[in-house]
């Protein structure tokens, strides 16, 4: 079922403004969200009545599996095709919010997201991320002097922006070329490659990679950085208008050992990782080699 309030169908609104021959992208009063389920647990009724009641005047979209489903079966046949091919329901998951915001334009966000201010400030930025957090691959700090991460848990775009054109092709090549996967994956214990599988073919590893490799692109991409990125309070924020409770719903269930043991080792792996970032200083205003074109705030 898909949920649609304040409009009979799924239309969105103008986005793209046209300013002396330039095309400025602006994003539609609309958000976006799923779950399996459109009755949702007290908790989750909780964070989106929170969203709904801060952005009054906007449309509002809920997603669930058969929503989704019927979502994916308007698509061309190759997005269909890895959509089924996904190991893990994330990875669906991730696939279906740079799809859905790809084809209507406004803000998805998590069910675990809360606001604390209406979204409309961020109606002028075409596309916009989080930041996610300092990150743990190597592939990222070494090849692309990036140490830090975008977040795909709440993030808002124009319809048919092109970088989020260029986040759904990632998905698809990373699904369909393994060996395009395998430097991102480097480094990592055996243990926990399933969830970093996972992080880096349709969540924040590949999401961030492909801000990292396309520069032009990067540039019309918003980063809500925080005023001190070492800072691990600052993590999963977007911006000053909410915070991404972390619920982390979608993490394998594993043992009480095996959790603790990836929390240890995170932890290890972090702790002499933060002093390299602390020494390229607090901020983040700039895009990888001092690229004056991207915006942040």
């Amino acid at each position: 079922m898909c949920l649609l309030t304040r409009s009979q169908s799924p239309v969105p609104l103008p986005a793209i403004k046209r300013d002396q021959d330039q095309v400025q992208y602006q994003i539609p009063k609309l958000i976006i969200q799923t779950g399996k389920h459109v009755q949702q647990p007290l908790r989750n009724r909780a964070m989106m009545a929170n969203v709904r009641l801060l952005n009054l005047d906007y449309e509002y979209l809920f997603f669930d599996d058969d929503g989704v489903r019927r979502f994916i079966e308007q698509e061309p046949p190759p997005h269909r095709q890895v959509f089924d091919s996904f190991r893990f329901p994330i990875q669906r998951y991730d696939f279906f919010r740079y799809l859905a915001v790809y084809r209507h334009g406004g803000f998805y966000l998590d069910l675990d997201v809360m606001l604390a201010s209406g979204l409309s400030s961020l109606s002028e930025s075409g596309c916009v991320f989080p930041f996610e957090g300092l990150t743990l691959s190597p592939f990222l700090r070494a090849r692309h002097n990036m140490d830090w991460e975008l977040g795909n848990y709440a993030f808002g775009a124009a319809p048919g922006h092109p970088f989020l054109e260029a986040v759904i092709a990632n998905c698809v090549r990373a699904q369909k070329d393994p060996g395009w996967v395998k430097p991102m994956m480097r480094g990592l214990p055996f243990l926990f490659r399933d969830e970093y599988y996972v992080l880096n073919t349709t969540g924040p590893g590949l999401l961030s990679r492909t801000f990292a490799e396309n520069t032009e692109l990067a540039r019309t991409v918003t980063v809500l950085f925080p005023e001190d990125v070492c800072d691990v309070r600052n993590s999963n924020r977007f911006g000053d208008l909410g915070i991404h409770l972390m619920e982390g719903s979608w993490r394998t269930r594993g043992s009480y050992v095996r959790r603790r043991l990836g929390q240890r080792w995170e932890n290890w792996k972090m702790k002499g990782l933060l002093k390299q970032s602390r020494r390229m200083g607090k901020t983040r205003n700039h895009l990888l080699l001092s690229d004056p074109g991207v915006t942040c705030r």
